[in-house]
């Protein structure tokens, strides 16, 4: 399977934000984006060349891609499922990609990135509904339940990961950290995802 193997921490410069793809590093000091806020490269700190509106849309459609940690052919398939449900295209497609496993796993708490999450989940660290899943992209419903198993709740990755994570910070989600299990409570409404991205740009680079 293709997978992304330079640094992460270019996709937040090329997108000008953070995407908080290291985990603990995007909330430290150390941070890329803190000291050089601007598209990687020879010229990255000087290039000024006006922007379209194809460019405006590719960034957008860019940043949530590698927000959620996904290659060009799956979010495309990710859009297609979105375009058929009833409802706003854009907004459903932040709700598919909100019921990940690998995403729930890192709102849960249990891993400082996406990228981490996966990497618990295909080493059979989490259970849903008390069966072992190592399928990063299985999709969740309302009412499933998320736990890390017995052997692997002395983790430090997974202990220092929590320790960062507020109380009851997503409605759709709940987390008991002395379990370390959460539930998937309902598919959240696009207001309530803390996704700072217009979804709606996407769908008009789509449509095109």
């Amino acid at each position: 399977m293709a997978r992304y193997t330079d640094s992460v921490c270019k996709l937040c410069r090329r997108e000008k934000q953070k995407l908080f793809l290291k985990g603990q590093k995007c909330y430290s000091e150390k941070c890329p984006i803190e000291g050089r806020n601007y598209p990687p490269g020879q010229h990255g700190l000087n290039r000024r060349a006006k922007i379209s509106e194809y460019g405006i849309q590719l960034r957008e459609k860019q940043k949530i891609k590698r927000m959620y940690g996904l290659l060009e052919t799956q979010f495309r398939n990710y859009f297609e499922t979105a375009n058929k449900s009833k409802g706003v295209t854009g907004e459903n497609l932040i709700k598919v990609l909100e019921r990940r496993l690998d995403n729930v796993v890192y709102r849960l708490g249990f891993a400082p990135s996406r990228k981490s999450a996966r990497q618990l989940i295909k080493h059979r660290h989490v259970v849903v509904n008390d069966q072992s899943v190592d399928i990063p992209s299985y999709l969740l419903v309302a009412g499933d339940t998320i736990k890390i198993k017995e052997k692997s709740k002395k983790l430090d990755s997974i202990h220092d990961s929590l320790k960062r994570v507020k109380d009851n910070t997503y409605s759709w989600l709940s987390v008991d950290k002395a379990s370390l299990s959460g539930t998937f409570l309902q598919i959240p409404e696009r207001a309530d995802v803390p996704l700072n991205a217009n979804e709606q740009l996407v769908v008009e680079l789509y449509s095109k």
